[in-house]
């Protein structure tokens, strides 16, 4: 049996069947095929890459320098903890805005934030500042304020009624509850502070007084907290 002759493709033919070849592999093929030999340098662009799809295994360690980022564009979230040095230290912050001392019923400081001492606690003489405890603050209070306020103290009877709870019918039955206490920077001319040494305005004085305004006595005295506000910076 004699089989027929295959004739020659065409040139056009051979190019059509090129063309579906390529068509039908595609990006497959470019894939495979296409490296970083076959880019020339310098023609690839930020819009010829989808954004999010270069991770830092892309790229070549030490390719990347300083002159390639642009100033101000990296913030601190950028760098891993401890890669960036530390700033210089700043200047020291105020000294305080405030301190404060617990004094007992005999008038000594039992707790403190520090640089309180007493410098007379109910002196016996003059008998005017026999209810008054008065306070070295170990700065000059001119620029400061001055705050004082009865502390409780429900395990001393002070009237001794056997009532310590506060629970006490009856107007001022609850010593150990209330009263009243005043404080005030030593300043000669508006508030004379009689002890020896007190005249000044690095002294303050705390008068605890009973609900009717009457000194408190030896047995029946009050504990109270004093708080110095402000600027202590001047504190020696």
């Amino acid at each position: 049996m004699r089989l027929p002759s295959l004739r020659r493709p065409s040139p056009s033919m051979a190019v059509s069947i090129m063309a579906l070849v390529v068509a039908s592999t595609g990006t497959s093929y470019a894939a495979g095929l296409i490296g970083s030999d076959d880019v020339r340098n310098n023609s690839l662009t930020t819009m010829d890459i989808k954004d999010k799809t270069i991770k830092g295994r892309d790229i070549k360690n030490d390719v990347i320098g300083s002159n390639k980022i642009r100033n101000g564009s990296l913030k601190s979230r950028d760098f891993k903890a401890g890669q960036l040095p530390a700033g210089a230290t700043g200047p020291a912050g105020p000294a305080g805005v405030g301190r404060w001392a617990l004094v007992d019923a005999t008038g000594a400081i039992i707790a403190q934030s520090g640089g309180f001492t007493v410098a007379a606690g109910y002196p016996a003489a003059p008998a005017a500042a026999n209810g008054n405890v008065y306070i070295n603050a170990g700065e000059n209070l001119s620029n400061n304020g001055v705050i004082a306020t009865i502390a409780l103290q429900n395990t001393a009877d002070l009237n001794a009624d056997g009532i310590l709870n506060g629970r006490q019918t009856g107007s001022d039955s609850n010593p150990e509850f209330s009263g009243e206490v005043s404080a005030a920077v030593c300043t000669p001319g508006v508030v004379n502070c009689a002890p020896a040494g007190t005249g000044n305005p690095n002294h303050l004085v705390v008068s605890p007084r009973n609900s009717d305004g009457s000194f408190t006595t030896d047995g029946a005295r009050k504990r109270f907290y004093v708080v110095v506000t402000g600027d202590s910076s001047d504190r020696g």
